[in-house]
């Protein structure tokens, strides 16, 4: 299976079977990850090795804009995608086996967790997983320790308040907070 052809898939028809060759795809492009974030991790890098490491991983251009303060950690890395001027502090998690996109702009605080898939609820089928996509777009704040959950869509110009837990989608220019995340307010914006 193809990096293209497992995107296609998820996309298609999120079911991922355990076992099923979208599956092991899944286990050999995490050993792949954690090749390329053992070297994000393991020393000092200057902002431009970080963009071609990052590149790197997730098997796209990432802009010279692009900022990380290491560490950073993933479990797949083929389906993220970051605008210009995105930055990403440290100890951040990408489980983006549904795919994750960051809009420019954006501002990701420390340890937040975007993850895209769930296991199935049955027992015996627990090993199974059902994968969505998060997006958030552009010139978002997500503050320190926020989990962002499967299916998720971040509005422009919101702001996600440190330790939310963001179980649905937020509408654009509003800040969240709370678990699970509700909205507190708009924001009023300058056009």
């Amino acid at each position: 299976m193809t990096n293209e052809e497992y995107i296609r898939k998820v996309h298609e028809e999120p079911y991922i079977a355990a076992g099923s060759e979208a599956h092991l795809y899944m286990t050999e492009a995490a050993r792949e990850a954690q090749v390329v974030t053992a070297e994000i991790n393991g020393k000092y890098h200057t902002p431009e090795e970080l963009c071609e490491l990052m590149s790197r991983l997730t098997g796209r251009q990432v802009d010279e804009t692009f900022r990380l303060f290491p560490p950073f950690y993933t479990d797949f890395g083929k389906n993220i995608t970051f605008g210009k001027g995105v930055f990403v502090n440290s100890g951040c998690c990408f489980q983006d086996q549904g795919g994750v996109s960051i809009g420019d702009g954006t501002l990701i605080g420390h340890q937040v967790v975007f993850a895209t898939l769930n296991h199935m609820p049955d027992p015996n089928d627990r090993a199974s997983m059902k994968a969505a996509p998060i997006t958030v777009g552009k010139n978002v704040w997500i503050g320190s320790h926020a989990t962002i959950l499967p299916g998720v869509t971040i509005g422009d110009g919101s702001i996600v308040a440190a330790g939310a837990v963001v179980t649905k989608s937020v509408p654009a220019n509003s800040v969240v907070g709370g678990v699970p995340a509700r909205e507190i307010k708009r924001l009023d914006t300058k056009d």
